[in-house]
């Protein structure tokens, strides 16, 4: 998926022309805490709504402060993966999305790009997540699908998250089954170290694990 495809039409950009009190109406009306400020197409930066408290009257140009704002954003053309790691490394509510050219052509939200990973990972459909820690050269890929589909499971994701400043790694796994006993059992026989499993049950908890655990891995 590309940045392009993830673009909202909801939220429009402010111009270098709006004042601070159309900015932080626009913020509240949103539900974001930072909006893309443009000059006709050009990208100028995105503004905070720190910023504009900070500005001396709220009824004051955002042109006063476009050459100190920060300039975060994606080009069309780049995967979602790029923008999700800006939205980890600056915590910021949305990502500006720009032409080959530099010119402004929308902002990922983080409902978006939680949306895009939810459906990618397969958080939505029924099944059952397991999550095994070994170490890396420990790790493969043909053995693990092999006692999976030997249970008659299917492997609908898998990613993996190393862990800092060590050789072991958390292998997550989403299969289609929502008894995943047989295919638990099969791996502890393996000598698979579970650190984790969960039921379709838990969801919420399970979409919100795996979102924290790919934004982890992707910092790494």
């Amino acid at each position: 998926m590309l940045a392009r495809d993830l673009i909202s039409i909801d939220i429009p950009p402010l111009t270098v022309n709006d004042d601070g009190e159309k900015a932080l109406k626009w913020m509240d009306e949103f539900k974001v805490s930072h909006l893309p400020v443009i000059d006709k197409t050009s990208y100028v930066g995105i503004i905070s709504d720190m910023e504009i408290i900070d500005l001396v009257a709220p009824t004051e140009h955002l042109s006063k402060v476009r050459k100190t704002l920060g300039k975060p954003f994606v080009f069309e053309h780049q995967h979602a993966y790029e923008a999700l790691k800006l939205y980890d490394l600056l915590k910021i509510t949305l990502i500006p999305v720009l032409d080959e050219r530099e010119r402004f052509m929308g902002v990922i939200t983080q409902q978006k790009l939680l949306a895009y990973f939810s459906e990618m990972t397969d958080a939505k459909d029924p099944g059952s997540l397991i999550v095994l820690e070994l170490h890396e050269k420990d790790y493969s890929l043909s053995q693990i699908a092999q006692i999976a589909e030997s249970n008659g499971a299917r492997i609908l994701s898998l990613f993996l998250t190393p862990h800092r400043d060590s050789t072991e790694l958390d292998v997550t796994i989403k299969i289609n089954l929502q008894d995943a006993s047989a295919v638990l059992q099969t791996l502890e026989r393996y000598g698979y170290r579970i650190r984790e499993s969960y039921t379709q049950g838990n969801a919420k908890k399970d979409l919100k694990d795996r979102y924290d655990s790919l934004i982890h891995y992707l910092n790494i």
